[in-house]
C-alpha cells in the first residue's frame, strides 16, 4: 500500500473519544457562566472528548427558569434528566469507568451536605459516592465556597444579595478531606482539570 493510501486509511479510522460526565444541580448562581465555560471546553476538545450531561430534577427546572435549557441541549449531544437515584444508571457507569471522571458544576449546598454525609439518595449524590468507592475521581464546584456575602444574577438581570454561612462552608471543607474528591472554586477552574487530563486543546 502506498504511503498516500495509508495516510488516507489512518484518517478514516474513527478516533474513540474519551468521555466525561458533567452533573448539574439546581443552582442558579453563575449557571450561565458554567454553561459558557463548558461549551468552550467541549468545542476545544471536540476531537478527543465527549462531555455527557446529567441534570438533577431541580437543575432542569432552574435551566428552564433561566432560559438556558435550549442552549445546553443545542451544544451537548447527550443531556439526560434524573428519574431517581439509579435512573439513569450513572452510578454503575462511573464504577465501570465509562467516564474518565465525574464533574458536578455547580453543586448546591444541599448536594454538598449530602455527599459530605455519604447520603446517596439522588442521581448525582449516588453517582459521586459510587465513583469514590471505585477510585474514580470526582471534581465538584460548590456554590457556597467562602463565607461572606455574594450577589447572584436573576433571570431578569437584577442582582440578589445572599449570605454564605459558615455551616455551608464547613460542609465544603469536609469534601476537601475525602480521598479522590477535588473541590474547585468557580467555573474557570474547570479548564485546569481538562488540561490536566487531556492536555492542551
Amino acid at each position: 500500500m502506498s504511503r498516500e493510501k495509508l495516510n488516507m486509511a489512518e484518517k478514516q479510522v474513527k478516533v474513540k473519544k474519551r468521555k466525561v460526565a458533567w452533573g448539574i444541580t439546581g443552582a442558579g448562581d453563575k449557571i450561565a457562566e458554567f454553561l459558557e465555560v463548558m461549551k468552550e471546553i467541549q468545542k476545544e476538545y471536540a476531537d478527543t472528548v465527549e462531555i455527557q450531561v446529567f441534570l438533577s430534577k431541580a437543575a432542569e427546572i432552574v435551566l428552564k427558569y433561566y432560559r438556558l435549557e435550549g442552549d445546553l441541549r443545542q451544544n451537548f449531544a447527550k443531556v439526560i434528566v434524573e428519574v431517581n437515584s439509579n435512573t439513569p444508571f450513572l452510578a454503575a457507569w462511573m464504577q465501570i469507568r465509562k467516564y474518565e471522571f465525574l464533574l458536578i458544576a455547580p453543586a448546591t449546598s444541599n448536594t454538598v451536605s449530602k455527599i459530605a454525609s455519604s447520603i446517596g439518595d439522588t442521581l448525582l449524590t449516588n453517582a459521586t459516592i459510587m465513583s469514590l468507592k471505585a477510585f474514580v475521581p470526582v471534581y465538584i464546584v460548590p456554590t457556597d465556597y467562602k463565607e461572606g456575602t455574594v450577589f447572584t444574577k436573576l433571570p431578569n438581570g437584577k442582582k440578589m444579595k445572599l449570605r454564605v454561612r459558615k455551616e455551608e462552608v464547613e460542609q465544603v471543607k469536609k469534601l476537601e478531606r475525602i480521598e479522590d474528591m477535588f473541590v474547585l472554586e468557580g467555573p474557570q477552574k474547570i479548564r485546569v482539570v481538562f488540561k490536566k487530563w487531556f492536555g492542551e486543546a
